[in-house]
């Protein structure tokens, strides 16, 4: 009995070992193959270095040999320039990006005008650069550019027009929403505010022109829509005190005392003082109701216009017709909320 326990005991330990043996010899493999990895990825790595840096020098010695050869405005410089900007996007090196598409912007101004066709794409991937970049001011320059170049180029009937002013208006209602310029609240409002009458000039432009379609305004209507929505959201969250009454804020009363003179005799004796005009307050809660009804007044007459579209369209499908009615509603519902949310503010 004693012999067999010991027998027993000795396999018990000779398979540990062997166990042992097995598991260290699996992680000795495991680690091998992780260090052989890391030494693959880093020669993969030095390898994509080397083939960059060496794209770049010739890339660069194209360039200077251009200019040498054809001067530093050549507009073959231009396509040079977008792709070696592309190159660098694919690196996720926006800065530079923005660097040489700047310059192919510049040659393509000085070789073919201020409005030209071919600045446009250029302008676009300017602007997608500098918003990865998040260098909002730049892109809202670079947005103003963009569609002062379209509105000279294209007339208000012409499609690519209206994608433009659609492009800046999206752009400026997002600069109100998130406030990316980080402006005051005067100046988010005065934005907002010229935004609104933006929209209106491109509507009352589109619609002069006889071959236009009522069709391709409905993204700029809504979009006029949102913005006066925003306006009236934050007129109805101001107290009626934070606006400028038409009276004015005091008034001048006279009063009058009996009083002792130097003689001892009792003399009337009056003053002008300055008071609270009561009525200014008032004019007050008529400033923001009058500033309420016209930023509402515009969206009603958004919802009206998107109506009459869709009821007389021919060329809207039915669920451009259903979206339009959701959309419809929707600003109903809210302008209603605005009214009456701002009357319990007043």
């Amino acid at each position: 009995m004693f012999y067999r326990q010991h027998i027993a005991w000795g396999l018990l330990i000779v398979g540990c070992l062997q166990f042992t043996a097995v598991v260290s010899g699996q992680c000795l493999v495991q680690d091998t193959e992780q260090e052989a990895g890391e030494i693959d990825d880093s020669i993969d790595t030095e390898a994509r270095a080397l083939e960059i840096t060496q794209e770049l020098a010739a890339r660069q010695l194209t360039i200077e040999n251009i200019q040498s050869d054809l001067g530093v405005y050549d507009q073959s410089l231009v396509e040079i320039y977008n792709d070696l900007a592309n190159f660098y996007v694919e690196l996720e090196d926006y800065d530079n990006a923005v660097r040489y598409h700047s310059e192919a912007l510049q040659i393509t101004r000085i070789n073919t005008g201020l409005y030209s066709h071919e600045q446009i794409p250029i302008l676009d991937s300017l602007i997608q650069n500098n918003g990865r970049g998040e260098r909002w001011e730049e892109v809202d320059n670079l947005q103003e550019l963009y569609y002062f170049v379209n509105s000279r180029l294209f007339n208000y009937e012409d499609l690519r027009y209206l994608e433009a002013a659609e492009i800046y208006g999206n752009w400026k209602l997002r600069v109100v929403r998130e406030n990316l310029l980080a402006q005051s609240g005067r100046e988010l409002l005065n934005t907002a505010g010229e935004l609104s009458l933006f929209y209106e000039r491109v509507i009352e432009g589109v619609e002069l022109q006889p071959a236009a379609s009522r069709e391709d305004l409905l993204a700029v209507i809504y979009g006029k829509s949102q913005i006066d929505l925003t306006l009236a959201r934050s007129v109805a969250r101001t107290p009626y005190t934070a606006f400028e009454g038409t009276e004015n804020p005091y008034i001048n009363q006279t009063r009058c005392s009996n009083v002792r003179n130097s003689q001892g005799q009792t003399v009337r004796q009056c003053f002008t003082v300055q008071v609270e005009n009561p009525r200014y307050r008032l004019s007050q809660r008529e400033a923001k109701q009058f500033a309420l009804v016209r930023h509402t007044r515009q969206i009603s007459r958004s919802i009206a216009m998107l109506e009459g579209i869709k009821n007389s369209s021919t060329k809207l499908s039915n669920s451009e017709k259903q979206q339009i009615e959701v959309q419809i509603a929707e600003l109903v519902t809210e302008s209603e909320q605005l009214v009456q949310a701002s009357r319990r503010l007043f």
